[in-house]
């Protein structure tokens, strides 16, 4: 497995969001972490990312244990969310060349030749980055996260405030970076464009996976059905 998680809980101050969680994707998986706003999903992942620390449970990626080896577990990971993290007053290249210097990235300039047409930005390589639409960025924030060719991609609602011509670019990365193997984790509200995407399909509610579903035997209502009757299991479960 790639990344295993085992009775994950995590706290903030009384309140518990993430309650004895299990989770495990196996190599080049492409999951899409659904749940209502509240669930926990955006705390699930940045657990994931090493940016926040559980209070009890056990998290591996790519054979690395966290918190204690997180160094290693970063050097594995990309990480996308809503904010494209670029450097605005430095050009395409520019921003990928640095990310590449970041991780010790082999022979980087034909790296970041490789990234810039992956995501459809060659012909604006010298261009700054403010002067990039949202999908631009977005687009070429994939490029950064990928630019050393990690194990795992982290995706925190990356299609949040793109237009549609946007949205469908982004779509399209992201199958060739799933086609190529790579291992992704996406949390999205917008349950059409991850049936789309995705390979498994698990619902975060109530700090625990509910349910989960490969693409390939999805209802015949299909993934709305799924994940309404993954919301009242859970809600009845809770009563209960």
């Amino acid at each position: 497995m790639m990344i295993e998680v085992s009775r994950l809980v995590k706290r903030f101050g009384h309140k518990t969001v993430l309650k004895k969680l299990d989770f495990s994707v196996g190599q080049g998986e492409f999951v899409a972490l659904l749940g209502p706003n509240g669930a926990g999903k955006t705390t699930f992942l940045r657990i994931l990312a090493t940016l926040s620390r559980p209070n009890l449970g056990k998290v591996r990626i790519a054979g690395f244990d966290l918190p204690g080896q997180a160094a290693a577990v970063r050097s594995r990971l990309g990480v996308v969310s809503h904010l494209p993290l670029l450097y605005g007053d430095l050009s395409a290249e520019e921003n990928l060349s640095f990310y590449g210097q970041l991780y010790n990235v082999d022979n980087i300039k034909a790296r970041v030749d490789a990234m810039l047409e992956l995501v459809g930005l060659s012909g604006r390589r010298r261009d700054l980055v403010r002067t990039f639409s949202r999908g631009m960025q977005q687009r070429l924030a994939i490029g950064r996260s990928i630019i050393h060719d990690p194990d795992v991609l982290l995706l925190d609602e990356p299609h949040t405030g793109l237009d549609q011509d946007a949205c469908e670019m982004l779509d399209d990365v992201l199958r060739q970076v799933s086609g190529r193997g790579h291992t992704l984790v996406m949390t999205s509200h917008d349950l059409a464009r991850a049936a789309g995407l995705a390979s498994r399909f698990d619902v975060l509610s109530r700090g625990r996976i509910q349910a989960s579903v490969q693409g390939a035997d999805l209802p015949e209502d299909g993934l709305l059905a799924f994940y309404r009757q993954a919301l009242e299991h859970s809600t009845v479960e809770e009563a209960a």
